[in-house]
């Protein structure tokens, strides 16, 4: 595949168990040119994470001023914690000539859409619920009530992909793989 010329904004998500973390680890061995974009997060550092490498770490006062400010294209909280992308960093990047892969769910990947329309959502889907069910259950790392809760989440995170710009199925990752150079390709072909 060419080199990618022209710098966007692509917002990757997909339902837990997908494989999107697989294939975009794919995607991005056969493209350096691309770099995964580093979210601001309020909770404390796990062993060996460093900031500004795997999160730019916040205080809840600093994260809740930035937005009060509308600093971030999109900003959530989970479990008590606050997890957001900035607007200055997406820019800084994009106009330092790089390539950006933002992985965030659904409600975050529609927020970026109405602050900056023209970002790329891709959605990376399981080929059926039956083989994301599998897959759940293959990891053998959650109980019962956790798998459903996450069942019921892809009904809803596969009506919001409906809203997306392009959805990859990935029944096989090579196969996901390509299908998102090619998508990404057929993007850059627009600028």
């Amino acid at each position: 595949m060419e080199k990618i010329l022209n710098k966007k904004l692509y917002v990757v998500s997909g339902s837990s168990g997908v494989g999107k973390g697989t294939v975009l680890k794919g995607f991005m061995a056969k493209h350096p040119d691309f770099m995964l974009s580093i979210s601001c997060t309020t909770r404390k550092p796990r062993d060996g994470e460093k900031d500004g490498v795997n999160y730019f770490f916040l205080t809840k006062e600093e994260f809740l001023k930035s937005v009060d400010e509308d600093k971030f294209l999109e900003w959530a909280e989970f479990a008590g914690n606050c997890y957001g992308t900035k607007k200055k960093y997406i820019q800084e990047c994009l106009n330092n000539g790089m390539n950006v892969i933002l992985e965030i769910e659904t409600n975050g990947a529609l927020q970026v859409k109405k602050k900056m329309p023209e970002a790329v959502l891709i959605f990376i889907a399981p080929p059926s619920l039956e083989e994301l069910e599998h897959r759940l259950r293959g990891r053998h790392t959650e109980d019962e009530a956790t798998i459903q809760r996450r069942l019921g989440e892809v009904k809803k995170e596969l009506e919001c992909a409906k809203l997306y710009d392009h959805i990859v199925i990935n029944d096989e990752v090579e196969k996901a793989i390509s299908l998102l150079e090619e998508i990404i390709a057929g993007e850059q072909a627009k600028c």
